[in-house]
């Protein structure tokens, strides 16, 4: 199928922007003949709101002459068209509120989905309510489309429900004036799920153009960012992006895709990413976070280091060794170490032999480490034989984390059933190995299990771990990052640190807003062997709200996580 995304600028005239998102519609379907057109967010009127009843009064009604004219528009293009609106839900008298609605029409002109979004952003919480119901899959002639909204992509839950119901594209409309949109938010969730996504942000003013000045003057964020940050995309399964377009421009983009390419779930080697879930180890994501509070003691700053070497195998440990000694006498209290150097080509050929050699790695280790000086790596440890990370310390290990999810490189390791972490004083560490930090439902629990740092000695297999995967996880759990590896063709080792201003519409005290939503700063090794340093800052897991009202953990849709908490997910409806 031909898939096409348009942006362009809405403003405060129903009217206008009804004409414009019409001509948008008909540019695209003389322009390229599309199976499928997805339209950005809040398509009726921008997102700024005097009070709730000019919310209502610029809301529309399912059966009202606006939306009837985009139906009879997509059977003029002969499309599948997705709108996004303010919808009115119910009668205002009898309770009835306004939803960010995301509709899909056939091209018979019928309205075959609407899901109403579930994670609400910033002024959003003052206008329009929450999903009280996950919205449905649709099985069309093509294949099965779900629909998300804006912020429901950048936390993880509400894209990977639709694609464990079934749904092989994911159409997601977006009012952003974020460049981490288009680079990081919305390709991650084709690649983690191995999905397609269609993303349709906004160009142009995203308030009323008479208030850009005096907003921008208040608030102290430049005009250039109270604007739609567009790039509009259309994303492969493996996290490629097919068709992106401009940042500042009306313009439509589209390609052509095959949806039978996302029913293979299958890493390079042979994984199957739906089939290794564990769900019931994720069900403290579908409890009340308000009963799951968070415990952070960590300090402002900790010195953290990535070492790289210049070998695998039996001889990279005293290298090891040697780096180690070098990042702890230069203050790193923390230092993460490439995943099983002392294993020749860092594969696990004989895993009985690699768990024989654990106890003198373990005690090489330690005794580079001083009081409060740790190291994470990766091991082969026995009875039962198990891959697992471990923080070592220099009494030994002083944190260990099995491998959560079977993979099939690794299919000889026992599996651990739950996620754990250590209390250094200065920070609250999780460890989690390679294959794990694919799952997003690894690095949640590690969060909630109040870890303001992660460390991930990676094995990559897909280029989308390190270009967006990890990062992702980062900047969707807010916690800092150590993601140690010897460097190679998809990339090499980087850390991410959290900057203190963070929450949208606040104080900002040591930088300038920067149009940058969630994704935190990165170091990133050199190509060759050596050392990394960097800050991570312990304390600033604490805050997670990343604008009023909107948390990136306790905001989660946990009500309707039926589908990740499940041991089969209900799968596509027909139209």
């Amino acid at each position: 199928m031909r898939v096409a995304v348009a942006q362009y600028a809405v403003g405060s005239e129903l009217d206008a922007n009804l004409a414009a998102s019409l001509r948008m519609v008909g540019q695209v379907a003389a322009a390229c003949r599309p199976d499928l057109i997805v339209l950005p967010e809040f398509c009726n009127h921008v997102s700024w709101y005097e009070d709730p009843a000019h919310c209502w009064s610029v809301a529309l009604d399912l059966e009202g002459d606006w939306l009837s004219a985009i139906a009879k528009k997509a059977v003029e293009s002969g499309a599948y068209v997705v709108v996004n609106c303010t919808l009115r839900r119910g009668k205002l008298e009898q309770g009835g509120v306004c939803t960010g609605a995301s509709l899909l029409y056939s091209p018979d002109g019928e309205l075959v989905a609407s899901n109403d979004k579930q994670v609400l952003i910033g002024h959003e919480n003052d206008f329009l309510a929450q999903a009280w119901q996950a919205g449905p899959v649709i099985t069309t002639k093509f294949g099965r489309l779900g629909l998300y909204a804006c912020m429901d992509g950048v936390i993880n839950e509400t894209p990977r429900c639709l694609a464990l119901r079934g749904a092989q594209l994911l159409c997601n409309s977006l009012n952003s004036f974020a460049s981490d949109e288009a680079g990081l938010h919305v390709p991650v969730r084709a690649a983690e799920n191995k999905v397609f996504v269609a993303a349709a942000n906004k160009t142009g003013p995203l308030i009323p153009e008479a208030l850009l000045e005096p907003v921008s003057q208040q608030t102290g964020i430049p005009e250039k960012f109270l604007m739609g940050a567009g790039e509009s995309q259309v994303v492969a399964p493996d996290g490629a992006v097919l068709a992106r377009a401009s940042r500042d421009r009306e313009e439509a983009v589209w390609a052509d895709i095959d949806l039978a390419e996302a029913d293979d779930k299958r890493r390079p080697d042979g994984s199957d990413i739906f089939q290794s879930r564990r769900p019931a180890l994720y069900a403290a994501l579908g409890e009340d976070p308000a009963r799951q509070p968070l415990r952070f003691e960590g300090e402002d700053a900790a010195s953290a280091a990535l070492i790289q070497l210049s070998g695998v195998g039996p001889g990279a440990l005293a290298e090891a060794s040697e780096k180690l000694d070098e990042a702890f006498a230069g203050g790193a209290r923390l230092a993460a170490l490439p995943p099983l150097f002392f294993l020749p080509n860092q594969q696990v050929a004989d895993p009985g032999a690699a768990a024989a050699q654990a106890a003198a790695v373990i005690q090489t280790i330690a005794a580079s480490c001083g009081p409060g000086q740790y190291a994470a790596t990766s091991l082969v440890l026995g009875e039962p034989l198990r891959l697992a990370t471990a923080l070592i310390g220099p009494q030994g290990v002083a944190l260990e984390q099995g491998q959560l999810h079977r993979s099939e490189r690794f299919a000889w390791s026992a599996l651990c059933d739950e996620v754990s972490t250590a209390n250094l004083g200065f920070s609250r560490v999780a460890l989690l190995s390679s294959d794990d930090s694919c799952f997003p439902e690894s690095f949640r629990l590690a969060a909630l299990a109040s870890a303001d740092t992660v460390i991930v000695p990676v094995l990559p297999q897909e280029a989308w771990e390190l270009r967006t995967g990890l990062l992702e996880r980062a900047a969707e759990n807010r916690v800092n990052l150590l993601a140690a590896m010897q460097p190679g063709p998809l990339g090499r080792s980087f850390g991410a640190s959290l900057p203190k201003d963070f929450t949208l519409l606040t104080p900002w005290e040591e930088r300038e807003f920067d149009g940058v939503l969630s994704q935190p700063p990165v170091t990133t090794a050199d190509p060759g062997p050596g050392l990394a340093r960097f800050q991570i800052c312990p304390r600033q897991a604490e805050n997670k709200v990343v604008s009023r009202g909107t948390d990136l953990l306790a905001g989660r849709p946990w009500r309707l996580l039926e589908p990740l908490l499940a041991a089969q997910a209900p799968m596509a409806e027909a139209p």
